[in-house]
């Protein structure tokens, strides 16, 4: 028990800040414009440290890549899987929430003034993807050019193979020292976030209770579907009926794992060990899960969606535009890939669903409230999956599995 809750004080104390500034805002809404100020510290320091962690945690991602192209066939079909199981749960959620719309507050469509649309799109695009000074890098506007930057870093330090050892190094140390610096910022997530609650109550009323829980409840109930619904089809995909019956029976216990733990890395050795039971081979198992605990996030995809749709209910804008569609949907992948091995990383697909949409700073206590509310069960699809990811790579690499089917 006591290692239950050291594993969820995170989410408790956020929810006690939510809490304590919830009433504050109800009973002593006089107090908010002190507590404000809180917030956008908290914030402030949020962005400032997650811009370099970006750049830092991609860059040395790609550069510490090794020469991998041996895995050939089966590194393939595990991309492949992992892309293609994201953009759908990503797709399942959008018609989720299509189906079970959530209101948007009345009181928040015209507080927040209108993004500037005089830019053509051709325009967008090129700022999408590039800025015209180095500096303009180093912002939380210009995301997506960042991590195209970072990319691009990293490849080019592999290239440079021992000539480059010395800034690889460098990438490696920025990103330890960054990834420490977020962690000691996020400490303050409970008074933050709390003190931002308290303004949202005070100003737009207690009906903002109901507008988290519906998109809240969706959520569990979606992920609760796609997990039993989706992960046996793919597992009789992989195996027919035995590879269903196997799949349930020797997932419980990972399942249970994720759910103690809430880390999909704690969970890594249950997924291997019920891979293992389940007939995957070892060449496959020993890559799949391993790598999908850090690039394979299908309860993050999900979870991201629902982010974006409830940013978009705050500003009043229609998220079921077919541009805003698609734009979600490559956040969603990067959210579930890129940033899936960084931790606190659906805090940096926040930024970047931010810095893509040109939306108001006011939306990012609300996802971020969602984000960390939906962690428990995002874990279990995030890590669970691994090992039915594993099971589809076995079948469409065309590798066998290693025990008789029942």
């Amino acid at each position: 028990m006591k290692k239950l809750i050291n594993n969820y004080s995170a989410i408790f104390l956020l929810l006690a800040g939510i809490l304590v500034g919830s009433l504050i805002g109800i009973f002593a809404p006089q107090a908010v414009i002190y507590l404000k100020p809180l917030g956008d510290i908290f914030l402030n320091l949020l962005f400032v440290s997650v811009v370099p962690l970006v750049f830092f945690a991609v860059a040395n991602s790609i550069a510490s890549l090794e020469q991998q192209s041996k895995f050939g066939r089966i590194v393939i079909s595990m991309i492949a899987t992992f892309l293609l199981f994201i953009i759908i749960s990503a797709v399942f959620t959008i018609i989720a929430v299509y189906l079970f719309p959530t209101e948007a507050l009345p009181s928040t469509g015209g507080e927040i003034p209108e993004s500037g649309n005089s830019t053509s799109w051709n325009d967008r695009l090129v700022s999408f993807f590039t800025v015209g000074e180095f500096t303009e890098l180093f912002s939380r506007k210009n995301m997506l050019a960042l991590l195209i930057f970072a990319f691009l870093t990293g490849t080019a330090v592999r290239k440079a193979g021992e000539a480059g050892l010395v800034f690889k190094n460098f990438l490696a140390s920025g990103f330890e020292v960054m990834k420490e610096l977020l962690l000691m910022v996020m400490k303050g997530a409970p008074v933050g976030l709390g003190a931002y609650f308290a303004y949202q109550v005070a100003t737009m009323g207690p009906e903002l209770f109901g507008f988290y829980a519906k998109p809240l409840g969706l959520y569990y109930v979606a992920g609760a579907v796609y997990f039993v619904v989706f992960f046996s089809l793919y597992a009789w995909i992989a195996r027919s009926n035995s590879g269903v019956k196997s799949f349930w029976r020797n997932n419980i216990y990972p399942t249970l794992t994720a759910l103690s733990t809430c880390s999909s890395f704690a969970t890594m050795p249950a997924n291997l060990q019920a891979a293992a039971k389940i007939g995957v081979p070892a060449a496959i198992a020993n890559i799949v899960i391993p790598i999908g605990s850090t690039l394979h996030k299908q309860g993050s995809s999900m979870s991201s969606i629902i982010k974006i749709y409830v940013a978009f209910l705050i500003i009043g804008k229609d998220f079921f535009d077919p541009i805003n569609l698609l734009l979600a949907l490559g956040i969603t992948v990067f959210v579930s890939i890129v940033a899936g091995g960084i931790p606190n990383g659906g805090y940096i697909g926040e930024m970047l669903m931010i810095s893509v949409y040109n939306l108001p700073v006011e939306a990012i206590p609300a996802v971020m409230i969602l984000g960390t509310l939906v962690d428990p069960l995002a874990t279990v699809l995030n890590s669970t999956g691994d090992t039915v990811a594993a099971m589809f790579v076995t079948r469409i690499s065309g590798e066998k599995f290693v025990v008789p089917e029942e």
